[in-house]
This record gives structure tokens, C-alpha cells and sequence, in this order.
């Protein structure tokens, strides 16, 4: 069983929506989380699915403080060169926010 966990931090970017072949929509972000032992922010790659992704698109822009509830995934893929690849990334099931 994966371990949930929750991500406090800052859009490093604006959202980027956008739907799978079955026109499924799939929105990714990036959470800049403030590491006081590392001295600078730790990144996170989010994914959300749904609706969600696209409440996500309307709603979040780049600088709000915002926080990610969900577990790691890693994913992996080939390129377009043979080349296999994996990438981590946040699964994101409940995400909260305020309008400063």
C-alpha cells in the first residue's frame, strides 16, 4: 500500500490541462515546498484526473500557496530512441487553496 502524504507550497508554474485519448482530462503542476534543512525549496511534479483537472485549470495560477494531498507514482516510458525512462510524480487526490 502506498503511503499518502501532504504537500504544502507555492505553483511554480500555471497549469497545464490537457486530455487523453479518451478525453479524459489531466492537469500537471509543479509545488515549490520550502526544505528548512536543505535551505531551498524541494519541486514535486503533480498530476491531477477528472474534474479536479480541470477545477485545477480555472482556478490555480503561478505563485498561490496551495496545499496537495495523494502518494508518489513513478512512471516509466520508452522515447522515441528506445530509451527507457522513469519520472516521479504526485497523484494528487484532494487539493486546497485560498484566494490571497
Amino acid at each position: 500500500m502506498t503511503e499518502k502524504k501532504i504537500i504544502f507550497g507555492r505553483l511554480g508554474k500555471n497549469p497545464e490541462l490537457r486530455y487523453t485519448q479518451k478525453q479524459e482530462p489531466t492537469c500537471n503542476f509543479t509545488i515549490a515546498e520550502e526544505s528548512e534543512i536543505e535551505g531551498r525549496p524541494h519541486w514535486h511534479n503533480v498530476k491531477v484526473w477528472g474534474k479536479q483537472a480541470e477545477h485545477c485549470n480555472l482556478y490555480l495560477k503561478k505563485g498561490l500557496p496551495i496545499f496537495v494531498r495523494g502518494q508518489n507514482q513513478v512512471r516509466e516510458f520508452t522515447t522515441t530512441e528506445g530509451e527507457k525512462k522513469s519520472v516521479t510524480e504526485f497523484k494528487a487526490n484532494f487539493i486546497g487553496f485560498t484566494f490571497s
